[in-house]
């Protein structure tokens, strides 16, 4: 009811409805890729979305590379699962994949559905091309062996927690890269770019789920670094106590301060995309992400339960993310957002506000600033005549996108 009191977050909803619809109508009759792409809408809805505006070649590759790396990072983030049955399981994935009889079940709900039918993701896997093979078997070799190092060692430095959201999601970076180039669509971006896109969606998804992961059964995997959180807290777990609050908020900015830095890479590597659906594929978990770290910033609420983005406005990023410009517009005013939060008695304070001005001092000097009015406070209803016309929009909407 929420979204009512904004009429173009409503028209978005009512669009993003639609659009998931006809993802509906396209998955395709084969059994092991109608099971892959039903898969992929129910542990991503939202990187569905996106994934299925790609080219049907590409698309079809970028799936499998999603559901064999979410696979894999099951069998991590499984605490149940003993360590000396995990280990080997991490560091020979990459050869599982090539095998349809192997199979290995953990996990939870529909990710232990994944695990349970992994024959029909590795068939599917079988059906790329080689070139896509090749760059999802590397990968997910690569990833593995870091999650197997992971799996014995804590997050003691920030050059550590680098190590780690490198092996977990820069190298997803990597991969999508070299999926791009060989589908022929796109340049071979550097390592460093595509490493920077994986690492602030990484550090945004570990600073978003304090809570979550924290109160994890049996038991918790944490990976905010002890350099950072030791200066506020002599236990992680301390943090999440009301009579903390102050010093949690304060290590909190710390960590988002800490993820802005990768925000500069990840503009210039969208920037050099040429292919539209490619962009919008990166595009829209880059502008959520800077979202998510405005919503979190100076926010007690990430260890009292979870915090997230708004389903009207995540709709409207979709919906509207189809150029350089509106990436611009959506980092500058998000980093704005921040920047109106700043308590400059906070530790970290001169550093947020050295790296959010950075931020806004690139998108400012693009030229291709527009104003798009993203907020990210909840609004009160308003009267009963605007929700009911909203809603008489929103009716005749779908009936017309349902055409």
């Amino acid at each position: 009811m929420g979204a009512l009191s904004r009429p173009e977050e409503v028209v978005a909803l009512v669009k993003l409805r639609v659009a998931a619809g006809q993802i509906k109508r396209q998955i395709p009759p084969q059994e092991h890729w109608a099971f892959c792409y039903d898969m992929l809408q129910k542990v991503s809805r939202s990187f569905a979305l996106v994934i299925q505006q790609l080219g049907p070649e590409l698309r079809n590759a970028v799936c499998i590379f999603y559901l064999v790396l979410r696979a894999l990072d099951t069998v991590e983030d499984d605490t149940s699962v003993l360590n000396d049955v995990k280990l080997p399981i991490l560091v020979d994935f990459y050869q599982h994949i090539y095998n349809p009889a192997w199979h290995f079940s953990c996990g939870t709900n529909h990710y232990k559905v994944l695990m349970d039918n992994f024959r029909l993701l590795s068939t599917a896997f079988l059906e790329l091309g080689q070139g896509y093979q090749k760059a999802i078997e590397e990968i997910t070799r690569r990833m593995g062996a870091g999650m197997a190092k992971f799996i014995c060692q804590e997050v003691e430095t920030v050059e550590d927690y680098n190590e780690y959201c490198h092996y977990v999601a820069g190298l997803v970076g990597y991969g999508l890269s070299r999926l791009f180039h060989a589908a022929g669509t796109e340049d071979l971006a550097s390592d460093q770019l595509s490493n920077s896109m994986g690492l602030f969606l990484q550090k945004t998804n570990i600073i978003r789920d304090y809570l979550e992961d924290i109160n994890e059964i049996p038991k918790c995997r944490m990976f905010w670094p002890r350099e950072i959180w030791s200066k506020y807290a002599d236990k992680l777990e301390d943090l999440k106590y009301k009579e903390n609050s102050e010093k949690a908020v304060q290590c909190l900015n710390d960590m988002v301060t800490n993820a802005l830095i990768h925000a500069e890479d990840c503009l210039q590597y969208m920037s050099a995309l040429k292919d539209n659906t490619n962009f919008r594929f990166c595009a829209i978990p880059q502008i959520m992400a800077i979202g998510t770290c405005a919503i979190c910033y100076n926010n007690v609420n990430v260890f009292r339960g979870v915090v997230k983005m708004r389903r009207g406005l995540t709709a409207r990023i979709i919906d509207e993310t189809k150029s350089m410009s509106d990436v611009y517009s959506a980092f500058y005013e998000f980093s704005s957002l921040i920047e109106s939060k700043i308590d400059d008695n906070d530790p970290s304070s001169a550093l947020t506000r050295k790296r959010v001005e950075a931020i806004k001092k690139t998108c400012k000097s693009s030229g291709l600033l527009k104003r798009r009015g993203y907020d990210l406070e909840k609004s009160q209803y308003r009267h009963m005549l605007i929700m009911l016309a909203l809603l008489l929009v929103a009716i005749f909407l779908g009936v017309l996108y349902a055409k």
